[in-house]
């Protein structure tokens, strides 16, 4: 996250950080996820690449620093990953997957799932309510990851602004939401994919998940805000 601060401990206990075995028992942290339920997370189709097989990959939750997880982290195995049928690796279109977990997690103070809006939530909630990003990816465009959980707010940007011409100029879709601010330096970034957006709805006193992070140019730069799959548009798939 560029332009975040460290998340206090416990916070967005729906964020799952998706880790790829690079060496004998060596896990290294690739994506961001959403926990949706006991045993699925959602993450973004462009995290896995050609690396389907469930085997590689775990989930990580409940956790707020990856180096020192600590006792109310959990650590899962993956079962199968299903990739949006419909995913398309030029246009980012449909960037969804689900990872269905190898057994159960708990819920708890620092794992619960995420309550997914019923439908589009239209334009007059999205200006009124306080909108953020988090994740364990890079705090700068060509910088680190970050071991502690970061956190941003966001504006939700509306469509024609963010494909207007010296933007991206009609690329963003109306099953893409743009987030973060046009100036630039609040954006996701790179290990970043896959995690969620998460905003306030005063009317439930409840947090939604309403995108996914899935594509940008670069990181926090000025007329390129972050891209995030519509996730509301998905209820039914997922």
């Amino acid at each position: 996250i560029v332009g975040g601060q460290n998340a206090p401990d416990g916070a967005w206990p729906w964020t799952v950080s998706l880790q790829l075995r690079h060496s004998s028992l060596k896990y290294a942290h690739i994506c961001g996820g959403v926990l949706v339920s006991k045993n699925s997370v959602l993450t973004a189709a462009h995290c896995v690449k050609q690396r389907r097989n469930p085997y590689f990959w775990r989930a990580v939750l409940g956790v707020h620093n990856l180096r020192k997880p600590g006792s109310q982290a959990a650590r899962r195995t993956i079962r199968s990953i299903v990739v949006h049928p419909d995913f398309n690796r030029e246009t980012f279109e449909n960037d969804l997957a689900l990872f269905h977990l190898g057994s159960a997690v708990q819920f708890s103070g620092s794992i619960q799932p995420a309550c997914l809006s019923p439908q589009d939530l239209g334009p007059h909630l999205y200006n009124k309510t306080q909108c953020f990003i988090s994740g364990w990816g890079r705090t700068e465009e060509k910088g680190k990851t970050s071991d502690v959980l970061q956190e941003a707010q966001v504006e939700i940007i509306p469509s024609n602004i963010c494909n207007s011409f010296g933007a991206y100029e009609g690329l963003v879709n109306d099953k893409m939401i743009c987030a973060g601010s046009m100036s630039g330096s609040i954006d996701a970034c790179q290990g970043d994919s896959g995690g969620p957006l998460s905003c306030y709805d005063q009317s439930t006193s409840r947090f939604y998940v309403i995108g996914i992070a899935s594509y940008g140019l670069g990181c926090g730069r000025p007329r390129y805000p972050g891209v995030y799959v519509r996730l509301p548009l998905y209820r039914e798939w997922i």
